[in-house]
């Protein structure tokens, strides 16, 4: 059984790749086998899927549970293990490059939101990625909020440069402002 070809063909028919993971999973009985499967019918480059597998295999694909094929396949695509990556232009990454500024200038951040940035870089999804660091507040006692709002308001400008941008940015974008004004340092 080609079984990257049986993930493709479930795709069309509408299946997530998690639901692809479980059926093919549950057909062949080597989870291994059919996360490779998955990942090679999304196109993800061969060296990145071993380097996303090695970090779970141990967690999740080395003792598979029978009946569980499902949660596997809905923890792996949490994970991020089935997303396509988006190769960034320069315009991409230097708005990631302001993005990590914003973050360091947090003072912390928790590892899901970090998770959850680092997969939005990797797919390309710029305007989540803002959405969600423009409703975070540095923390008070480790963060630098001066320098954490005007980083962001010139990354939602950068974001607001393409032909047709989201319509969330501008008030994420406003939000930025008021936040940048009601921390900058007063003469």
């Amino acid at each position: 059984m080609r079984l990257p070809l049986t993930a493709r063909h479930l795709f069309d028919t509408g299946a997530t790749p998690a639901e692809a993971y479980a059926n093919l999973a549950r057909r062949t009985r080597q989870p291994l086998r059919a996360a490779r499967a998955v990942c090679a019918a999304l196109a993800i480059p061969a060296t990145e899927v071993n380097r996303r597998l090695d970090d779970c295999y141990d967690a999740l694909l080395a003792s598979p549970r029978p009946g569980a094929e499902a949660d596997t396949g809905e923890l792996l695509e949490a994970l991020g293990v089935f997303d396509i990556p988006k190769t960034p232009d320069d315009r991409d990454l230097a708005i990631i490059d302001l993005f990590l500024t914003a973050i360091d200038a947090l003072g912390g951040i928790r590892a899901g939101h970090q998770h959850g940035l680092t997969r939005w870089f990797t797919t390309g999804n710029l305007t989540a990625a803002y959405l969600s660091l423009a409703a975070t507040h540095p923390r008070p006692t480790t963060g630098d909020p001066t320098h954490y709002w005007t980083t962001l308001i010139t990354a939602g400008e950068l974001l607001t440069t393409t032909p047709t941008p989201d319509p969330r940015i501008k008030p994420a974008l406003t939000h930025c402002r008021t936040q940048a004004a009601t921390h900058s340092p007063h003469p």
